[in-house]
């Protein structure tokens, strides 16, 4: 039994080591943003983005007592509280739901992409057959 919780416990952490690693490869591939968007709002979201996702990548920014793999299943949901939050004070004729879930689909399918970088062409699967 206490093998199992190990390896549950060794795994868990695997996740979020595979999630820093992923994270700085796309900070890495994302620049510094001095040379991002022409736009400032675009240049102010894109450095926000990559503050946050910096902070969540960084090993000791939670106490010691908060495994890093509850910190990938848990912060997400502060983001999406803020979100939703934000999203509230926004007019309606905005569709404010309809533009969160297109971030949340964009950062989706950029976590996957990174994923199947980093695994390489070997563990890449070819779907079109």
């Amino acid at each position: 039994m206490c093998g199992d919780i190990e390896t549950e416990e060794s795994l868990a952490e695997a996740y979020f080591s595979r999630f820093v690693d992923d994270a700085r490869r796309l900070l890495e591939g994302l620049g510094d943003g001095q040379a991002g968007s022409a736009d400032p709002v675009f240049a102010h979201l894109d450095g926000l983005f990559r503050s946050a996702l910096g902070a969540a990548a960084t090993l000791d920014n939670a106490p010691g007592e908060v495994s890093g793999y509850e910190r990938l299943s848990m912060e997400p949901l502060v983001y999406a509280r803020l979100a939703g939050f934000m999203a509230a004070h926004q007019p309606l004729e905005e569709d404010p739901l309809r533009r969160l879930i297109e971030a949340l689909m964009t950062g989706y399918a950029e976590g996957e992409a990174i994923m199947a970088q980093a695994a390489g062409p070997a563990h890449r699967h070819d779907h079109t057959h």
